[in-house]
């Protein structure tokens, strides 16, 4: 019975081994999951600063063909024609208007590179965890073979 206690000791290292390496494998590929799925979220705020980017356009639109329509209007009661001074103000806004859906859809753009900048981030960082798991696991082995070859010797 005394000369089965060192096999047992190793089977027990080994198993205590194999677990330990399943484990660092399962970890590394939850994270990675994990930093996957915070991607795919970044991603989809980007979309959605899109879709609300189109949408801030068309009530700007039509905002902005109210005000103009009421422009016309005040400038026909006070009595003057649309020419000369009320075309010019006419103008101004329209010049006024492309300028703020510039600015509009700069800050759209601005927003979703920074969500793909962050997708990217997290599929980096999932990346980097599964790699650490991998390497944790390289020295689970190299551990647990070292301790049965030292029971061995």
């Amino acid at each position: 019975m005394g000369a089965a206690a060192p096999f047992a000791a190793m089977g027990a290292v080994g198993l205590l081994g194999v677990s330990q390496y399943k484990q660092q494998g399962a970890a590394g590929k939850y994270n990675q999951s994990v930093a996957n799925r915070n991607a795919l979220v970044a991603e989809q705020e980007a979309a959605q600063i899109e879709k609300q980017l189109e949408l801030d356009l068309d009530r700007f639109d039509l905002q902005f063909q109210q005000f103009q329509g009421e422009t016309k209007t005040q400038i026909l009661k006070s009595g003057a024609e649309l020419s000369g001074t009320g075309l010019n103000i006419l103008r101004s806004n329209v010049e006024q208007a492309e300028i703020e859906k510039n600015i509009m859809e700069y800050n759209s753009k601005i927003g979703q590179a920074r969500k793909f900048e962050e997708a990217n981030f997290a599929r980096i960082q999932g990346n980097i965890a599964r790699q650490q798991a991998r390497m944790a696991q390289l020295a689970t082995i190299t551990q647990t073979g070292t301790s049965l070859l030292a029971m061995k010797g």
